[in-house]
């Protein structure tokens, strides 16, 4: 067995209980190893999941997984396959109108069902995914709830452009006693809250919308509606977001006529400073809202005609900060996938939005049990709103307490730092080089790598006089990915301080090794910068810097050699094409 396979086991398990574990991912389809191109790598799934004991991220809740690993026949994992088989039979009984293609389909749907729960290894939403991509591509229908999710919201918009509405919202009623010895700027925050809350217990109306006698309510019915019952520890949490400065927060969508409210309240948020990034499925899934439905439903397309959409899929750190750093404060990305909510399936872009927000908000008992009812705990604070019997339900999950976070003005200072001492230096009359070479390129080597940088660096101060140079593996931090570095370095690199950029060189890495009087190792025999991912994106930029202040000198392997390595393993400090040594 490979070091890459025991890297993900469980710990404290043994042989039988591990290649069982294994087996439920490969029967999910969401081992990385077996489908590298749709499941997430260990290193992009931790930037919304904390590690802990080196234990693996499954994307369904603790009860859900010991009652699949247990291998007993529970009647919960029985009635949960059940409720897929049943709702994908709605689908059939409400959209084929042949008797002969209802048959046909039911029987079919029923084959693969008794096919694929055989094992007992499958979490349900893995068996609706792939039961409704089988009624999908058999009738041909691209988004069977299409015209349903249009009136849907077409009744929540009449709702909310309505008279009554408008006047339940603006009613003051009894709020102002509450306010008499607060100064202005409190004053102003406390209706910042009492607007956000009614607009956020309108995500408990959502049989309004699917009721087809649907009528606008009179306006004490919907000054009724605003004042909702709300439980759960979460409130506190997304009024301290209300009131900060200016906070990240991405929404997770919810379905049809609620998504209306979604919108709303996302748009009262970016109206008062913050600036919120709405999540929505990629293809259409059941009544969830999905890109296209952003698109061609005319109500989503008018309540979103001036968010900003991210269609780049794999966007990377620092276009999405120079992104989220604009003067723009309302946001659509598709989370990547046709199903419930599953990190191990979602797109790089909504990993990295994860891992660069405030807080996740989470809406509905499929995403309460994954992301709340669940052991793991996440990089980011994550809330979950659930609406029932007329009262909304808000659980917060506040992030793992050792998670290291850079933020872009975090690393933005580091980079300002280090540049105070570049101008340090040239005031001193010191030459000021910069030194690139592998740092992360070779898997499982980082700490090899800096004993190379430092020792040959101290050989060129050794040897040089008035020599200021940047060692680059002594400013690495613990929590730091190669993005974050990326984005700092490039802040450095772009100041117009550096003399001289020198490439690490084979000939560097022999001396280093001779110096410390070791034989070269066979991985490191021959390597060079050209072999490093961030050096090569370097280059680039030095051949960019090199333009504008042509007396910078480029020392090291000829450009044209830099050719190997294009782009890093999300989350790695290596190439994605070494993602498997």
């Amino acid at each position: 067995m490979t070091s890459r396979g025991t890297d993900l086991k469980p710990v404290n398990i043994d042989p039988g209980q591990n290649a069982l574990f294994t087996a439920f991912f490969l029967e999910n389809h969401i081992d990385p190893f077996a489908y590298p191109t749709t499941v997430g790598s260990r290193e992009q799934v931790e930037f919304m999941v904390y590690p802990e004991n080196d234990e693996r991220f499954y994307p369904c809740s603790d009860t859900m997984f010991d009652a699949i690993m247990s291998r007993k026949r529970s009647r919960f994992l029985r009635n949960r396959y059940r409720d897929v088989l049943d709702r994908i039979f709605a689908l059939i009984q409400e959209f084929i109108d042949s008797e002969y293609d209802r048959a046909f389909l039911s029987s079919l749907i029923q084959i693969k069902y008794d096919n694929e729960i055989q094992s007992r290894l499958l979490i349900p939403s893995r068996l609706e995914k792939r039961l409704y991509k089988i009624f999908l591509d058999r009738t041909h229908i691209e988004d069977p709830y299409e015209s349903e999710k249009k009136k849907e919201n077409a009744r929540a918009h009449r709702f909310m452009v309505s008279e009554s509405f408008k006047k339940a919202l603006n009613e003051v009623d009894g709020t102002m006693d509450t306010m008499k010895r607060l100064t202005l700027e409190q004053v102003k925050a406390k209706i910042n809250e009492i607007e956000f809350t009614r607009r956020l217990c309108l995500l408990t109306a959502s049989a309004l919308w699917q009721d087809d006698q649907f009528r606008v309510p009179s306006t004490s019915a919907i000054t009724s509606l605003l004042n909702a019952k709300i439980t759960g520890n979460g409130m506190e949490r997304l009024l301290e977001l209300v009131n900060a400065p200016k906070s990240k927060i991405l929404w997770l969508t919810g379905e049809s006529g609620d998504v209306v409210v979604d919108i709303a309240i996302s748009q009262f948020l970016a109206d008062i400073g913050h600036t919120v990034i709405l999540a929505v499925k990629e293809r259409s899934f059941f009544k969830n809202v999905c890109l296209n439905d952003t698109l061609t439903d005319p109500v989503l397309a008018k309540a979103l005609e001036h968010a900003h959409f991210i269609h780049d899929k794999a966007i990377s750190k620092n276009k999405l900060v120079q992104r989220l750093k604009r003067d723009e404060h309302l946001y659509v990305i598709s989370d990547g996938t046709q199903e419930a909510l599953n990190l191990l399936l979602v797109s790089t872009t909504f990993s990295r939005v994860f891992k660069e927000v405030d807080c996740v908000v989470t809406r509905g008992l499929t995403q309460r049990s994954r992301m709340i009812q669940s052991h793991f705990r996440f990089t980011r604070d994550v809330i979950n709103i659930c609406a029932k019997n007329k009262r909304l339900d808000i659980v917060f999950k506040p992030r793992h307490p050792d998670f290291i976070n850079f933020s872009h003005a975090d690393l933005e200072e580091k980079a300002d730092k280090i540049i105070f001492e570049m101008k340090q230096a040239k005031n001193k009359n010191m030459t000021v080089m910069f030194y690139s070479g592998i740092i992360g390129s070779i898997p499982g080597k980082i700490d090899v790598a800096k004993k190379i940088m430092t020792r040959f660096i101290k050989h060129l101060k050794n040897q040089s006089d008035n020599l200021f140079i940047i060692n680059p593996s002594s400013y690495y931090e613990p929590g730091m990915d190669a993005d974050d570095l990326m984005y700092m370095w490039e802040i450095v690199q772009r100041s117009g301080y550096i003399d001289i950029w020198r490439f690490q060189t084979s000939e560097d890495i022999a001396q280093s090794f001779k110096f410390m009087e070791q034989k070269v190792p066979p991985e490191w025999i021959g390597k060079d910068a050209t072999y490093s991912t961030g050096c090569t994106k370097e280059m680039r930029i030095a051949q960019e810097v090199q333009k504008e202040n042509p007396e910078m000198q480029l020392i090291g392997p000829a450009v044209d050699k830099f050719m190997r390595r294009d782009k890093y393993g999300v989350g790695s400090m290596y190439d994605q094409c070494l993602a498997g040594i």
